[in-house]
């Protein structure tokens, strides 16, 4: 992809570079990088989300590195339609991507497309992370990135791919070695160390208290909300159990569940799974490893235990059609 095309289609333009909902590591160091990139054009830019940065490791990477994020609503009474949005990490229509004020010319992203859309610029590979197209950008370029710059696609590389044991590409790996001999090994250290909270233990014990395994498949829920990056990394800890392939996590909201969805088993495609289960009740998808969607509140039923009978149904009626070998006496 002509990383020069983009450039080009930032001139003389108000630019916005929005990140999904809740943004990860993956997604904050590859908006941030971005916008330093882009500056080396004489091109200024602002970093915006919707939602919160609800997690302390990205609370923390966000701190060390001095990253500079806003959220919608301080923002919304800046925002032109004739702003230019370049969407990082994301794309539109997927259901964690709010419609901000604004143009969206551009994606860059490393999830599979669920509704086409065509912007003036398109960057959409399948990588582990979505920092490895953005450290691609400063290599082909010719433009070393900052300390923090290189930091910060590292440290959202090596979250997004579980340090490199999930869905990692030949170019995730090309591009690590490209940048790690710019980083700050020891700001790396920190931002992975001490990141678990309280809050992070009650929501592991109510996930393990709310966990069932039929098959290989394991389902768990979370009583009350939590952010995203939790629930995923509680569908991960079920995950690495040895009795589970296929890991389906949710976390109780205000206004519905948000579920996250694993697959170690290459013929089960999480992506797949959360849209076939989710679509028809709210939304789903995502890589063929790892995957999310959302429920609004009121769908199949307002009753906790029920909902979770009828979740469990829902996900086991599609694999047993699709993958019934892995639900061996179910």
């Amino acid at each position: 992809m002509n990383f020069l095309k983009l450039v080009d289609l930032c001139q003389n333009k108000k630019v916005w570079i929005q990140t999904h909902n809740f943004p990860d590591p993956d997604a904050i160091g590859s908006a941030f990088a971005l916008q330093e990139l882009l500056k080396q054009y004489q091109i200024e830019t602002t970093l915006c989300y919707e939602g919160a940065i609800d997690k302390l490791s990205t609370a923390k990477m966000m701190d060390l590195l001095d990253i500079e994020m806003y959220s919608y609503s301080e923002i919304i009474d800046k925002l032109k339609p004739t702003d230019m949005i370049i969407l990082v990490d994301c794309q539109k229509n997927t259901g964690n991507t709010i419609d901000m004020i604004g143009l969206e010319l551009a994606a860059i992203d490393h999830h599979p497309t669920s509704i086409k859309v065509d912007y003036e610029y398109s960057d959409i590979r399948i990588t582990g992370a979505c920092a490895s197209i953005i450290a691609g950008y400063f290599k082909d370029s010719g433009i070393t990135p900052s300390k923090k710059a290189a930091t910060a696609l590292l440290y959202g590389m090596r979250m997004d791919t579980l340090q490199f044991s999930r869905g990692a590409t030949e170019f995730d790996v090309n591009m690590f070695g490209y940048l790690f001999p710019l980083v700050d090994h020891s700001l790396i250290n920190l931002m992975e160390k001490n990141n678990m909270e309280y809050f992070d233990m009650q929501a592991y014990a109510s996930s393990i208290n709310n966990t069932r395994i039929i098959g290989k498949v394991g389902f768990s829920h979370i009583d009350f909300s939590c952010p995203d990056a939790l629930v995923a990394i509680l569908c991960d800890f079920l995950l690495s159990l040895v009795e589970v392939d296929v890991a389906i996590v949710y976390s109780k909201r205000p206004d519905g569940y948000k579920f996250s969805i694993r697959s170690e088993r290459s013929e089960v495609n999480a992506g797949h799974l959360a849209q076939k289960c989710l679509g028809k009740i709210g939304t789903g998808g995502g890589h063929a490893f790892m995957a999310g969607g959302m429920v609004e509140k009121n769908e199949l039923t307002d009753n906790d235990d029920e909902f979770f009978d009828k979740i469990c149904d829902v996900f086991l009626a599609v694999v047993k059609q699709d993958y019934p070998h892995i639900l061996c006496s179910y």
